[in-house]
């Protein structure tokens, strides 16, 4: 077979559909996943399997079923194109050893992906997701891959149909009240973004005494409109517009699989995530009064550490990616967990992001205090001063990548526009503390052929400087 070597980065294994996602390779990762779970002798449940909106993602999904099936593995597949925290708590509530989404989350059009959860509804720990990119090579070396038809599977009883939506709005109804938001009058408009999230605030909201919008909630694969179906400044201007044309009090928009949230206030002003995650923290913490552990990315806001000290709760950081943020939920009852994308997860639901939770907590906050999203982010910078975030995503071609990562190896500055560098760490990317608290990252995507550069810092201005210095750094 070819060259490629199937990697899971920070969340699942992603390609190019028809050059890297091809039904070979999809069915090659159902069997070294088949061949994993075989080994854990925890076949005796069925598996879960879900998609997305992306194109022929059906397609894949039924050949991942059909892979499973000829293992001997029982499968629940999912009807129609469902967010992957849907897919991830029919795991836990289906009792099941594994879940597998086709899906490419955020990424352009032409990509889709495989994730893959385990039995509590998150993201695998690196070792055990290594152990199944063994098992991938092994069999697509030897081309074993065995797999059974469709309808023979589906008439063997290997394969069944289920409906995951109604037993995961149920459970949110016991996360949050819902009767409180749907009776606090506020306007509301989300961005499905044409992915699998569609429909599903609809739901929730249902007989709500505010204005309720959804924009861009048809199913298309091409994602028009915007670079990427990833919920930040640049593909939400549709969302901005409606938000001050129905004189909203806020927008919500979920990204392609609905696990990651972004959010405009009622100026039509992007939120930023690292606002958000701090919104979170807060409402958790003060609003309901909550306690435990904040997990967070290294690439996520430094007003973590501050609102943590302030209500006496621990903090742990991560690298990049859901895969090690999730066994921590686990292990530690952690409260919360959130990176920098906008992917954030609760105690009480899943070690899994989840958007449209996020979202509601969000709303929750806002209907609890009365407060609007603006007068809210003001009321934490109060508490922890002023935070301001953004990120460059500078694409890289392949024989270009080797002379990036010499160029972060050796960095060694000491000033970034015009900050001192008090300090710097590499334990995901490149990172730079600096002086007057801001920081900056640079590091490879996880899963896109991108370089990013990250910053936070005391003003929107030295945020920009900051980015700009370090992207003349790596010459890019």
């Amino acid at each position: 077979m070819d060259a490629l070597q199937i990697r899971f980065g920070t969340d699942g294994w992603r390609g190019i559909i028809a050059d890297d996602f091809t039904f070979d390779n999809v069915r090659a990762c159902a069997q070294g996943i088949a061949t994993y779970q075989l080994q854990l002798e925890t076949h005796g449940a069925p598996i879960v399997v879900g998609y997305d909106t992306r194109f022929a993602s059906e397609d894949f999904a039924n050949a991942v079923a059909e892979v499973l099936a000829g293992n001997g593995l029982e499968v629940l597949l999912c009807v129609g194109p469902n967010p992957t925290p849907i897919v991830s708590f029919t795991v836990v509530n289906e009792k099941a050893p594994a879940g597998i989404i086709i899906t490419a989350s955020h990424n352009p059009a032409q990509w889709n992906g495989l994730k893959y959860r385990t039995y509590y509804g998150g993201s695998p720990p690196p070792e055990v997701l290594a152990a199944i990119e063994g098992h991938i090579a092994r069999l697509r070396e030897s081309k074993t891959v065995r797999h059974l038809m469709l309808s023979d599977a589906r008439s063997r009883g290997l394969v069944r149909n289920i409906d995951p939506r109604a037993p995961y709005l149920r459970h949110l109804s016991s996360n949050i009240e819902l009767q409180r938001l749907q009776h606090s009058g506020l306007s509301v408009v989300v961005d499905a973004m044409h992915g699998a999230g569609a429909g599903i605030y609809a739901a929730l909201l249902a007989g709500s005494k505010g204005n309720f919008r959804e924009i861009r909630a048809e199913r298309n694969p091409a994602f028009p409109g915007m670079q990427n179906p990833e919920p930040i400044a640049v593909n939400l201007g549709r969302l901005s517009q409606a938000v001050l044309e129905e004189g909203a009090d806020i927008g919500l928009a979920l990204d392609g699989d609905a696990d990651r949230l972004g959010a405009v206030d009622e100026n039509g002003t992007f939120v930023t995530p690292l606002q958000v995650f701090a919104l979170l923290i807060y409402y958790l913490l003060e609003v309901r009064g909550l306690r435990g552990m904040i997990v967070k990315s290294l690439t996520t806001t430094s007003m973590t550490w501050h609102l943590a000290e302030r209500y006496g709760v621990p903090v742990r950081e991560t690298p990049v990616g859901f895969k090690y943020i999730a066994p921590v939920l686990v292990d530690e009852d952690a409260l919360i967990g959130g990176e920098e994308s906008g992917g954030y997860a609760f105690r009480g639901h899943l070690p899994e992001r989840d958007g449209i939770l996020s979202g509601l907590y969000l709303l929750d906050l806002m209907a609890i205090t009365g407060k609007r999203l603006s007068e809210l982010i003001q009321d934490l910078y109060k508490l922890v001063g002023p935070h301001h975030y953004s990120r460059l995503d500078i694409p890289l071609q392949r024989e270009g990548q080797q002379v990036i990562r010499a160029r972060m190896d050796s960095a060694r500055p000491d000033t970034i526009a015009g900050y001192s560098v008090l300090s710097q760490d590499c334990v995901d990317g490149y990172r730079f503390h600096l002086e007057g608290g801001g920081w900056v990252l640079i590091r490879a995507s996880g899963t896109e052929p991108l370089l990013r550069i990250y910053a936070e810092s005391e003003s929107p201005e030295s945020v920009q400087d900051i980015l700009k210095a370090a992207q003349r750094m790596m010459g890019v």
